[in-house]
C-alpha cells in the first residue's frame, strides 16, 4: 500500500515538473488555435420569391472565407440548411418550403461560416418575398450613428476578378453593409479600426456593375441605422484610346495621269516596192539622156520612202495609258485600247493588271 502511494506521488510530481507542451494533445491544440484565422462573411443574399408556399424554393448565396462549412437557420423553418461551396469562397444552397414550415416574408435568416474552431455569423437583412424590401431599423431614442466619409478606390476595369476597395468612416462599434447596384445581396465591411470599416469586394463574372452604379452604405448601431450614397465613380478615367496605324493597301492608289498615246505603224515591203515603182515612172518623165536616168533613180528611192511612210500612217494606232500612284509610293501603268473613263484623282485598285474603282 505504501509503495502504491509512493508511485502515484512520483507521477504527480513528474507531471508538475513536465512542460505544458509535453502534455498529450495539448501542444497540438494550442498550435492549431494560434494559427487558425477567424473566418469572414463578405456577402449574404437570397433570391426573393413572389410567394411563400409549400414547394417554393429559396436560393441563398454566401461569400466569404474559402474552405469552411456554411450553414443557415431560417426562423419558422423546421430544419437547417447546409450550403455547398461551388467555388472558392462562394457557397450556395436551396431550401424548399414544406407544409410544416412557418416562414414569413421578414423571417430572420442567420448564416454561420465555420473554419476550424472559429465561427462567423451574420443575419440576412433582405426580405424573402418580392416587394417587401429590406429590413428597416426601428426608430429608437438616442443619437443616430454618423457616416463621416465613404470612399472607394476606382478600378480601370470592372470585369470579374478585379477588386473594389471600400472604406467607411463613422460611429464606432457598429455594422456596415453595402448595396451595390448590379450585385446580388449585401457586401459587409468589418470594423478594422475604431470607427473605420473597410474591405475589398472581388467582382464576380455574374455581376453587372457599371461605372456609375449606385452604391449605398448602411451603418447600424443597435436598432439605429444611417445610410449614405457613394458620390464617386467605380471606374477610373478611361485610358487614352490606342493610336490606330492605318494599314497600307499595296494595290490601292490614285490615278495620277491619263495619257493618249499614238503608235505609228510600220510599212511593209509591198508599200516600199509600190512607192518605188511610182517614183521611177514619175522620174522618167523628167530630163533626157543621163539626166533622165538619174531622175528615175531618185524617183524610185523617194517613191519607195514615200510609199513606206504612207502605208505606216495608214497603220498607226492610238491607246490610253492610266498611271496610278500606289499607297506604298510605287507607280503602275495600265493600258486601254479605248478611253477607260478614269480621271486624275480617282481612287482605284489594281488586281493582276486589271484596274477597278475603289470606293
Amino acid at each position: 500500500m505504501k509503495n502504491t502511494q509512493k508511485f502515484f506521488a512520483g507521477v504527480v510530481a513528474m507531471s508538475a515538473l513536465m512542460p505544458l507542451a509535453m502534455l498529450p494533445g495539448q501542444a497540438h491544440a494550442q498550435q492549431y488555435n494560434g494559427s487558425q484565422a477567424t473566418p469572414r462573411i463578405e456577402g449574404f443574399n437570397v433570391d426573393e420569391v413572389r410567394r411563400l408556399a409549400p414547394g417554393v424554393e429559396l436560393n441563398f448565396g454566401l461569400y466569404g472565407t474559402p474552405g469552411g462549412l456554411a450553414t443557415l437557420r431560417i426562423a419558422g423553418a423546421t430544419r437547417n440548411l447546409t450550403l455547398v461551396e461551388v467555388e472558392a469562397g462562394r457557397y450556395e444552397g436551396t431550401y424548399t418550403i414544406s407544409g410544416r414550415d412557418k416562414i414569413a416574408a421578414r423571417s430572420p435568416v442567420t448564416a454561420n461560416l465555420r473554419a476550424g474552431n472559429q465561427v462567423a455569423s451574420v443575419v440576412l437583412n433582405e426580405s424573402l418575398q418580392v416587394g417587401v424590401g429590406y429590413h428597416s431599423a426601428k426608430a429608437a431614442p438616442g443619437p443616430q450613428p454618423r457616416i463621416e466619409r465613404f470612399n472607394v478606390e476606382p478600378v480601370a476595369d470592372l470585369s470579374g476578378g478585379n477588386d473594389l476597395r471600400f472604406t467607411v468612416f463613422g460611429t464606432p462599434g457598429g455594422k456596415v453593409d453595402l448595396a451595390i447596384n448590379g450585385v446580388k445581396g449585401k457586401v459587409f465591411l468589418p470594423e478594422v479600426n475604431n470607427g473605420e470599416y473597410a474591405s475589398a469586394y472581388t467582382i464576380r463574372n455574374r455581376d453587372r456593375i457599371a461605372p456609375n452604379s449606385v452604391v449605398t452604405a448602411n451603418l447600424r448601431v443597435g436598432e439605429r441605422v444611417t445610410s449614405v450614397t457613394l458620390g464617386k465613380a467605380l471606374q477610373s478615367a478611361a485610358a487614352p484610346a490606342p493610336v490606330r496605324v492605318a494599314r497600307i493597301c499595296n494595290n490601292c492608289g490614285t490615278v495620277e495621269a491619263v495619257n493618249l498615246v499614238e503608235v505609228k505603224g510600220e510599212g511593209s515591203y509591198l508599200g516600199t516596192i509600190g512607192g518605188g515603182v511610182v517614183g521611177a515612172l514619175l522620174g522618167s518623165q523628167v530630163g533626157g539622156g543621163n539626166g533622165r536616168t538619174a531622175a528615175e533613180i531618185a524617183g524610185a528611192v523617194g517613191g519607195a520612202y514615200a510609199g513606206h511612210a504612207i502605208e505606216g500612217n495608214a497603220r498607226k494606232s492610238n491607246h490610253y495609258e492610266v498611271m496610278v500612284r500606289l499607297q506604298n509610293g510605287a507607280t503602275q501603268t495600265v493600258s486601254f485600247a479605248a478611253d477607260p473613263g478614269y480621271r486624275v484623282g480617282d481612287k482605284v485598285k489594281i488586281n493582276d493588271g486589271v484596274i477597278a474603282r475603289n470606293p
